[in-house]
This record gives structure tokens, C-alpha cells and sequence, in this order.
């Protein structure tokens, strides 16, 4: 019994100087995304990007108004065999619009991810430098809101806006 006991202790004591020697940090790092150097490059890159895919999208749209259009006005003198043709190429062209949608938004969605990764991962190559610098153990994202309680951390957004040059 003396032998569980002391070896409770032991573990208990061990614990406590693990625990007591780890440096605990926070950051929002959605202000540390906003100061990396790039940003608005990545953000006009990416309007550009979007205001394209919108024009394309507005030219097949306009195209459907005016070939409805069309059809509506000329309804009344169409041939069986040329009105079939006309909702066929209607329904095609709508079909077409709408893959068109759905292949843009994931599209822009990439787009985006390919333009912010770089500034995400410079962001956290910094952290992870400014960490082993001050022997933190831990650097906590503030901005994500994951932790309902914690001890009081050091915020390291003076060092981010240092090593910035900020």
C-alpha cells in the first residue's frame, strides 16, 4: 500500500513539473491573416476572378432571356417540329446555366484557396518561429473561440507585428 502510494505521489509530482514548464500563448490569428503582406494582392486577384465568372454567367443568362424571348414572341407561328427544337435548345441552355453555377462555386472556391494558403501557412510559419523563440508549448487561436476557460496566456500579437516589421 505504501508502494501505490508513493508512486501516486510520484506520478502527481511528475505531472506538476511537466505541467509547470509549459508556456502557454494565444493569438487571434484572424488579425495576424489580415496584416500578412499580400493580402489585397490575393483579394483584387480573386474579385477579378469572381467578376469574371459573373460576366460569363450574366452572357449565357442574357442569351437565355433573348432566345426566350424569341420563342415567346414567335409562338404562334411555329411549327410543331420548330417549337420542340426551340424548348429543346431552351432546356439545354438553362441545363447548361446551371452546371455552369454549380461548377463556378466550387471553382471560386478553390480559386480562393488557392490564393489565401500561402498567407494562412506564412501566418502559422511565423507563430510556430515566434513560439520556439520564447519556448511557448502551446499557442491558442483566439479568434476560433474553442476554449471556454483557460488560464491567462501571454498574446503574441507584439511579437507577430515585430517580426512583421509592423
Amino acid at each position: 500500500m505504501k508502494k501505490l502510494l508513493s508512486v501516486i505521489c510520484m506520478m502527481t509530482l511528475l505531472v506538476t513539473i511537466a505541467t509547470a514548464q509549459q508556456k502557454f500563448g494565444h493569438v487571434n490569428f484572424s488579425e495576424v491573416y489580415e496584416m500578412i503582406p499580400g493580402q489585397d494582392t490575393a483579394r483584387a486577384a480573386y474579385e477579378t476572378y469572381v467578376k469574371n465568372v459573373q460576366s460569363q454567367l450574366e452572357t449565357m443568362a442574357t442569351e437565355f432571356d433573348s432566345k426566350y424571348r424569341d420563342y415567346q414572341a414567335n409562338l404562334a407561328t411555329m411549327s410543331k417540329l420548330i417549337k420542340d427544337a426551340k424548348e429543346k435548345e431552351l432546356q439545354d441552355l438553362q441545363t447548361r446555366i446551371q452546371a455552369f453555377q454549380e461548377a463556378a462555386q466550387a471553382d471560386m472556391q478553390n480559386k480562393e484557396l488557392e490564393l489565401t494558403q500561402p498567407l494562412i501557412d506564412r501566418g502559422k510559419k511565423i507563430i510556430e518561429e515566434i513560439a520556439k523563440e520564447n519556448g511557448y508549448t502551446y499557442i491558442f487561436n483566439s479568434s476560433e473561440g474553442l476554449l471556454l476557460y483557460a488560464t491567462p496566456s501571454d498574446d503574441i500579437m507584439p511579437l507577430i507585428k515585430k517580426k512583421l516589421g509592423l
